[in-house]
């Protein structure tokens, strides 16, 4: 079932997700099979994201924690619009941000329209969120070239206000939007979205004139863009080596990468020939990159003081350890604000029995990455799952309940540790925001 999963989501395709809808509809309905292997588990509290601001239950790793305290939730809603929601931690309410189409000024509807925010939110250093906007999917009939592009966007919670900057890449939409606000710019990363292979332009981007540089196509999908603690910023290219962008010298070099002392192998997924989704963070020092390949379950992590044309990765362990985890599915990993990895991981199952989404972690220095549990909701009542008929309601199948009555989402989608350690985890179907208290800091 979770190989279902994966490949719908990875293949980003709306009538895979409808499909996978058909297979898991069963799922939302209590009881199913027990779990693989009876873990233990860790219960969050749910919040559902305004359903109104999503057609399809979904969205995807756009998270991030503001230097406020609150959860900033990048939202899709297919053929419509996109919104940026905002959850306070104190109140527990959500309202919506940012309304993509009306900071624009567009009305545009199917393909045409900005159809979700796919971006890992950032924050700078003045606690300006930063985001962008991103194309769906074409409808028969529908033309590629009708969506004219997407628009990187800065909201500052102080002053309840957006900036939009122009579309950088014509028909393209946006991927990551990283500041480096000292030097006042952002480094941008586009998406054409073609298979198997597409256009992602490196750009850099002006804060304040609004002007673009396109330093490089890197032809590398689901590109997240890092800055270090010299400036340079970071962005994968297809096949393995990375570009970096030096301000200070104004240049950009292709780095190869080693892991371990040797080349990443094909099993890593990180030299992938076709390219592979690898999530990226950084630590809040600057000094170390964090990866994970979706499907790799492994962590990995680059040494960004090393100078040479070399960047030289080792690992450090695998995310899931247990005998009977298959394929893996981690889309969803950060770096929290004291250098703490976080990761919520799909386990696929060796047994073909269901296996539930794990919370992990890891500390610089640790041995290995460290399992917290199976991801449990405690507020089974927190939405509506069905209607007043008792028909199970639309896009609503990602909640699986055992036959304990426990209620388990099935597919994360991003995770972000706010500034006082609790953690948040966004899953899908209906998309909700769980948020784990008992990591806030002591």
């Amino acid at each position: 079932m979770l190989n279902h999963i994966r490949s719908a989501v990875l293949l980003r395709h709306r009538g895979m997700l409808a499909r996978l809808a058909a297979v898991l509809v069963a799922a939302a309905l209590p009881p199913t099979a027990a779990p693989a292997e009876p873990p233990a588990w860790i219960e969050g509290t749910a919040y559902a994201i305004p359903k109104e601001t999503t057609n399809q239950g979904s969205g995807y790793f756009s998270i991030v924690s503001g230097l406020d305290g609150r959860v900033y939730v990048g939202c899709a809603k297919y053929g419509v619009n996109a919104y940026l929601v905002e959850f306070d931690p104190t109140s527990k309410a959500m309202r919506v941000a940012v309304d993509a189409h009306k900071e624009i000024g567009t009305a545009a509807t199917g393909f045409a329209a900005q159809a979700k925010i796919h971006t890992r939110n950032n924050v700078g250093p003045s606690g300006r969120i930063y985001f962008g906007t991103k194309q769906g999917y074409p409808e028969e009939g529908e033309s590629r070239d009708d969506y004219l592009g997407g628009y990187p966007m800065v909201y500052d919670p102080a002053t309840d206000t957006t900036r939009v900057y122009p579309i950088p890449v014509p028909h393209q939409g946006i991927i990551s939007v990283t500041p480096d606000e000292a030097r006042g710019v952002a480094y941008v990363s586009t998406c054409s979205d073609e298979r198997p292979t597409e256009s992602t332009h490196f750009l850099r981007l002006d804060l304040a004139t609004g002007e673009y540089r396109d330093l490089i196509d890197c032809r590398h999908m689901y590109s997240f863009i890092v800055v270090d603690y010299r400036g340079r910023a970071y962005h994968p290219i297809l096949g393995g080596e990375l570009a970096r962008y030096d301000p200070e010298t104004d240049r950009l070099e292709r780095l190869t990468q080693t892991i371990d002392g040797a080349p990443p192998t094909a099993e890593s997924l990180l030299a992938h020939p076709e390219s592979h989704p690898i999530n990226w963070d950084i630590s809040p020092d600057g000094r170390t990159l964090y990866a994970v390949a979706m499907s790799g379950n492994q962590l990995y992590s680059y040494d960004l003081t090393s100078e040479g044309a070399t960047l030289e990765g080792r690992s450090l362990g695998k995310l899931l350890v247990s005998d009977n985890v298959g394929n893996t599915d981690c889309r969803a990993m950060c770096v929290g604000p004291r250098g703490e990895v976080w990761a919520a991981v799909s386990p696929g199952s060796l047994s073909g029995a269901y296996n539930p989404l794990r919370l992990v972690s890891y500390r610089a220095g640790d041995a290995a990455p460290r399992e917290h549990g199976a991801v449990a909701i405690a507020n089974r009542d927190y939405t509506e799952f069905v209607d007043a008929a008792g028909e199970p309601l639309p896009w609503h199948q990602g909640i699986v309940t055992a036959e304990d009555g426990r209620m388990t989402p099935n597919t994360p989608m991003g995770v972000s540790q706010a500034p006082d350690g609790t953690v948040y985890v966004l899953t899908i179907a209906p998309f909700t925001l769980l948020e784990y208290s008992q990591f806030r800091f002591e």
